[in-house]
């Protein structure tokens, strides 16, 4: 007698094993076809096959390539930048460093990153100095303010934050605020409603709502920009949190932000209204915002910036030549290194030509699958006559590199994939020798604070050790 139930199980089975084989099969096809990069490719087959459902789950929300082919309309993205254009063009003749006037060129033929002259740069290296310096400047404003953050954590910082800003809009001054959907994604919309009924714009960037809008999950704007009234600007790597003052609890919060006063604010303000235009529909080009500003110290500045739309990769092709122009240093601070294989390359022959090259990572991340993703490349960079160095009085969060007494670059890229494929990212170029050298003070300064580590006992590590390190590695295109 035919057991029908049992059979129906059985037909039920095969159908969905054959559904869901067609699906990976299909899936993979897609991932090759992207013709993505090589290494990347590799990394989503091997997800698909060893994690199945898991695997396209996690495609599905981070995998698919649906980038559009511009941000905003190519009219109104040349008709914005003409304002950058013709304050850099206003600008009387400037030399530029020689030994960097192919970088100054690249950035500027690829990412419209015009070099302005005359500006006045302030660091800060701790978020209770950050936080009041933004502070100080928010209350000066007597225009406009414009706002961008990554993460805007509804606490006693963000509050603080946002009841300046709801002050200032009351006074008259136009406040607009963008923060990423998915890096703020804990803070409650009641939070941006107060600032709203204040009469403050605020939009999300990339809003992502289930299921329709799952891909733009991974298409994040990690930028950190103010600009206060066009002539003063922040960027670098802290958020509005409380973290970024109270520190962790293993340590203290290391981190690296500037503020910028001059022409070069054009360039963070020409970024912030690119955004806007993408997230409000809203072309901003009024001239108001594009103040003449005299400034007498003379850091010459790029604003360079980069998204997943664009054809290269400016900030990381950028970096690549500055290091490999490199003749007698370069010191970076990342807190997750997980270099492309262009940044990989650069750094070992720099260190190969005899390049002091020193690299600093945290000895404790907040994020651990990214940390021991990172520890796998420290072994070839030793190896190379890198020297790495693991921070050990917090976490170091700082995104900064210093060559050579004349080049540095401050902002919100990491050393990773994610930075240079991914996000949305904004650094600064900056060439100047005595900016340099305080960035250069400040890295000597992070190294007592810090453990050497050799290639001796390094390669001490317990298997179990190596092992998953060596498989995070295979997924770093990924995280």
């Amino acid at each position: 007698m035919i057991e029908w139930g049992l059979l129906a199980t059985k037909i039920a089975s095969i159908a969905f094993n054959l559904i869901y084989f067609g699906l990976i099969v299909t899936t993979i096809i897609i991932v090759v076809l992207d013709n993505r990069n090589p290494l990347k490719t590799i990394a989503w087959v091997l997800v698909l096959m060893f994690l199945p459902v898991v695997g396209l789950v996690f495609y599905f929300f981070f995998g698919r390539n649906e980038r559009k082919e511009r941000i905003i309309g190519e009219k109104s993205y040349n008709k914005l930048m003409n304002k950058s254009l013709a304050k850099y063009q206003s600008q009387c003749d400037y030399e530029y460093p020689p030994k960097y006037e192919a970088l100054i060129r690249f950035c500027k033929l690829t990412n419209q990153a015009f070099p302005f002259d005359s500006n006045r740069v302030e660091i800060y290296t701790n978020g209770y100095d950050k936080i009041h310096s933004l502070i100080r400047e928010l209350y000066k404003a007597k225009k406009h303010i414009h706002l961008q953050y990554y993460i805007f954590i509804d606490d006693s910082v963000g509050r603080l934050i946002r009841d300046v800003l709801i002050d200032k809009s009351k006074e008259g001054v136009e406040v607009r605020v963008i923060y990423d959907d998915v890096g703020s994604w804990g803070t409650s919309g009641d939070f941006y409603n107060e600032m709203r009924d204040a009469g403050i714009e605020v939009r999300s960037f990339l809003k992502v709502r289930f299921p329709p809008f799952t891909s733009k999950v991974n298409y994040r704007n990690h930028r950190k920009i103010v600009v206060i009234d066009g002539c003063v600007g922040f960027i670098g790597g802290m958020n509005i949190a409380e973290r970024y003052v109270k520190g962790v609890s293993w340590g203290i919060w290391r981190d690296t932000h500037i503020l910028i006063e001059g022409n070069a604010v054009y360039g963070l303000q020409t970024t912030f209204l690119l955004d806007w235009a993408f997230v409000d529909q809203t072309l901003i080009t009024d001239e108001k915002y594009f103040p003449t500003i005299n400034i007498e110290e003379n850091c010459l500045i790029q604003i360079v910036s980069t998204n997943p739309v664009n054809p290269w990769k400016d900030i990381m092709q950028g970096m690549v030549q500055a290091i490999l122009l490199a003749c007698k240093y370069v010191y970076i601070q990342t807190p997750y290194f997980l270099p492309t294989e262009p940044i990989a390359n650069a750094l070992q022959t720099a260190a190969l030509s005899g390049v002091d090259v020193r690299l600093m990572l945290p000895e404790r991340s907040d994020a651990r699958i990214v940390h021991w993703g990172s520890r796998s490349y420290i072994e070839e960079m030793l190896r190379a006559g890198v020297k790495v160095y693991f921070y050990q009085k917090g976490f170091l969060h700082a995104k900064m590199i210093v060559s050579d007494d004349l080049f540095s670059t401050v902002g919100t890229t990491n050393i990773d994939f994610r930075s240079f494929e991914h996000n949305f990212e904004v650094n600064s170029f900056i060439y100047d020798s005595e900016l340099c050298e305080k960035l250069k003070g400040i890295f000597i300064l992070d190294q007592h604070d810090s453990k050497q580590i050799f290639l001796k006992n390094w390669q001490q590590r317990s298997l179990r050790v190596r092992i998953i390190e060596s498989v995070v590695r295979l997924f770093s295109p990924l995280l």
